[in-house]
């Protein structure tokens, strides 16, 4: 997709500068195109000295290599300013991926708290707080049980059956 400014990339960046995630041997991927200027994002980056922990692929990612992108993940970050919703996080289910997405929109409503991921405010202080949290505590494994739990209430089955409730209370039969 594409990077946009409501998105909050800049809060990651500001986020991966904080001193307790310095020296743990992470990376951020950035991965889509640029749709407005990169010149902010890359001085973020020079301003935190983080040129050696992101790792920018801002090019269109063609489908086939989407699978890569998320299994090289160990935690999806959603930073946006605002949002509706977002089909990453759907992906990021489809691959048993844990997320961090932010209190804005319907992302909220994916995600849960301490369940498949985290639910932030939208600031560098809470999004490193919880990314300091998930790599200091060793949270991907219960994260992705607690994905592989969640995105069954998004499988076409329950979907269906969610359909076929609401027909029947609406038809009388139910």
């Amino acid at each position: 997709g594409f990077i946009r400014a409501y998105k909050g990339l800049d809060l990651l960046i500001r986020a991966f500068g904080d001193k307790r995630l310095r020296n743990k041997k992470i990376r951020l991927i950035v991965a889509g195109e640029f749709y407005e200027d990169a010149g902010p994002y890359r001085r973020i980056i020079k301003q935190y000295d983080l040129e050696n922990e992101i790792i920018i692929h801002d090019h269109f990612i063609p489908d086939n290599l989407v699978p890569h992108y998320f299994c090289a993940a160990d935690l999806v970050v959603q930073p946006y300013r605002s949002a509706t919703q977002s089909g990453v996080t759907q992906i990021a289910f489809q691959y048993d991926i844990p997320m961090l997405v932010t209190r804005v929109g319907g992302l909220q409503e994916i995600v849960k708290d301490s369940v498949s991921g985290y639910v932030v405010q939208p600031s560098p202080e809470e999004i490193a707080g919880a990314l300091v949290d998930y790599f200091e505590n060793d949270r991907m494994e219960i994260f992705t049980e607690g994905v592989k739990k969640e995105k069954k209430r998004f499988s076409w089955a329950d979907m269906t059956a969610a359909v076929i409730d609401v027909y029947n209370e609406c038809s009388g039969k139910g």
